[in-house]
């Protein structure tokens, strides 16, 4: 049974009016007919069915209103009739709680066959469900719960996670498969053509299977993953346990009866060895207790081949908990790991055989140098493909010109040692960032053409009324350029917080949207990483951005004409010159010069 999740059906929209279901519980329906007519603040919308099936559950009435990515109504597509079918043809034939395992071991061996196919297999599950038994290994529990579990799956579809995306990938998926999750916990990272973004859990509950693998690209309104909730889990869990409380009933000599029939089943098959181990086994397993474990357990148990009575459970009543598997698994890796005195004298040994000439060891030193590179093929995608793609936009439609200048910061220098302090007692890092970008949006004040933009058709100048700073960070992910908003209204402290909160976001590849959105102008400080001069190439739709070379101390001349020591720091713009010219670029860039050589006169024009 699967939910059906109301998709987007306008831009904004986040809820509707059921105005008229066109099903009604318990209809057939097919992929694309129409179920609901729901109405929005703009229009009547007719939603059709993604897939034929058999609707179970309508969860809204008529005139109730319904959200946006919330579950409109549950629908049965099938998969769940053959394992009924198989179910109870194996009834009529064996007793009732042996068929129960034996239509539980077909359901998830064969879940489509037919009645036919089913009546001819049900010998072969009941001679399953007995090794399974004999073997102690829980493997029958396990396999009916999982099919069980899968029923009452439910898919969590990938919500909207930036304006205009429709597909992204998956980078890490930070739980497994079986394992629990609370509300809120963060599941899965995806990059989106402008950030990692981080998928929470929508309600607690157990993973049961993975829709998407890492590096593959998952699309927004379809199935991520499908979990089952806890009240769903705890109902499977406490079923599962009491029918192995009834499997536990079974009597020795009914094993050994059971144990018979199958070995001279095997027999007939010619099958001796596999029909004396298993015999020896099931004995083996008859002399030992139940050790209790979650299912979660036993199957991290079977993926590595452990057994189960080899581990000291520290859970109530000797439970095996998944930390006390862990624990083993360590311990003995570090028990493999560890190198005995008589294993490194033999190691000695075969160091010493296996000297060779100086000039064997040059070339085989020349093979591994050689050998560091490597050739492949990586695809680009993510922020990385979303750089290429711009920047190539911006360099081709937008015809670029730069303009150079240097800039004496000694005096700035000075005024941030002394801020410093004070910066540091309230957890603000103090950098010249805060200074540069706030002189910036004063001189946007008096050319204000810099905090503007062009319209898509080329016919209007668009001014903006906040100036929003941009700064390029380069992240694992790729280049960012989040910004800081409202320069013109911060202090510098405040744009200091904004400029450490974003720079350590970008950093590790966790920046909003609305972080992204909205720049006015940006910078580009190049010179922290090195180089003198650069040329940058215009953000879209922005029309100006400014590279900061490294700060050198160079000798200048004084007033006087006396050779000094000062601080200096190269810019170069690059300008839109399809609405900047020259003059205007050279007039903006003096006045923030100014304000940047002359700080005490920046305080004068702060509001």
């Amino acid at each position: 049974m699967n939910d059906f999740i109301l998709p987007d059906i306008g831009e904004g929209i986040v809820e509707c009016e059921l105005v008229k279901w066109l099903i009604q519980e318990g209809d057939v329906i097919e992929e694309d007919q129409p179920v609901a007519e729901v109405m929005t603040d703009k229009a009547l919308v007719e939603i059709p069915a993604p897939h034929a099936g058999t609707v179970v559950k309508l969860y809204c009435q008529e005139g109730d209103i319904a959200r946006v990515h919330a579950p409109l109504f549950a629908v049965d597509d099938g998969s769940d009739s053959d394992s009924d079918i198989d179910s109870d043809s194996d009834k009529t034939g064996h007793g009732e709680r042996e068929d129960d395992h034996a239509g539980d071991v077909m359901t998830v061996a064969a879940p489509a066959c037919s009645t036919a196919q089913t009546q001819s297999a049900a010998s072969q599950a009941a001679s399953i469900q007995s090794d399974v038994a004999l073997s102690g290994s829980n493997g029958a529990a396990t396999s009916p719960t999982a099919a069980a579990l899968e029923r009452r799956s439910r898919d969590f579809i990938l919500p909207d996670i930036g304006e205009g995306i429709v597909e992204c990938e998956v980078v890490t998926w930070h739980v497994a498969e079986g394992d629990t999750v609370e509300e809120d916990q963060t599941i899965v990272d995806v990059m989106t053509d402008k950030a990692l973004v981080e998928i929470t859990a929508s309600e607690p509950g157990r993973i049961v299977r993975f829709h998407y693998a890492q590096g593959e690209n998952a699309r927004v309104h379809t199935p991520l993953y499908a979990y089952v909730p806890d009240e769903e889990a705890e109902a499977e869990a406490e079923s599962a346990e009491s029918t192995e409380s009834a499997d536990s009933e079974v009597t020795a000599p009914e094993r050994k009866q059971e144990q018979s029939e199958r070995l001279s089943e095997n027999r007939q098959e010619g099958d001796d060895k596999s029909d004396n181990k298993s015999k020896q086994d099931g004995r083996h397993e008859e002399s030992r207790p139940r050790i209790p474990a979650a299912p979660a357990v036993r199957r991290l148990l079977r993926e590595h081949q452990l057994d189960i009575q080899a581990i000291a459970g520290s859970g109530r009543d000797g439970r095996v908990l998944k930390e006390d598997v862990l624990a083993y698994l360590k311990q003995s890796e570090a028990h493999e790991t560890d190198v005995t005195p008589d294993d490194s004298h033999k190691v000695a040994e075969v160091a010493e055989a296996d000297k060779v000439p100086a000039q064997a060891c040059a070339v085989a030193s020349h093979e591994v140098r050689s050998s560091r590179l490597e050739s492949k093929a990586v695809p680009l995608k993510g922020v990385a493909a979303v750089m290429a793609r711009r920047m190539v936009q911006a360099s081709t439609q937008i015809p670029h010109f730069h303009y150079g200048d240097e800039l004496d910061i000694t005096d700035l220098l000075a005024l941030r040692a002394r801020l410093k302090v004070r910066a540091e007692q309230q957890g603000i890092r103090l950098t010249l960032m805060p200074f540069i970008m706030k002189a910036m949006a004063l001189a946007v004040i008096e050319e204000p053409i810099l905090n503007a933009r062009l319209s898509e058709d080329e016919s209007e100048i668009l001014y903006q009324g906040t100036c929003n700073i941009g700064m390029a960070v380069d992240s694992a992910s790729g280049l960012m350029v989040p910004n800081v908003k409202g320069v013109e209204r911060l202090s510098i402290l405040e744009i200091a917080r904004e400029v450490g909160r974003l720079t350590e976001a970008a950093r590790s590849g966790r920046v909003a949207q609305a972080d992204l959105k909205g720049g006015t102008l940006s910078i580009s400080n190049i010179g922290a990483l090195g180089g003198t001069y650069a040329a940058p190439i215009i953000n879209q739709p922005e029309v100006a951005i400014v590279a900061l070379g490294r700060t050198q101390r160079l000798p200048r001349f004084d007033s006087e004409g006396n050779v000094c020591a000062r601080d200096i720091m190269t810019i170069t713009w690059a300008g839109d010159h399809r609405i900047i010219d020259g003059g205007t670029i050279a007039r903006f860039s003096n006045l923030w010069k100014h304000y940047l050589e002359h700080p005490d006169e920046m305080l004068l024009s702060l509001s």
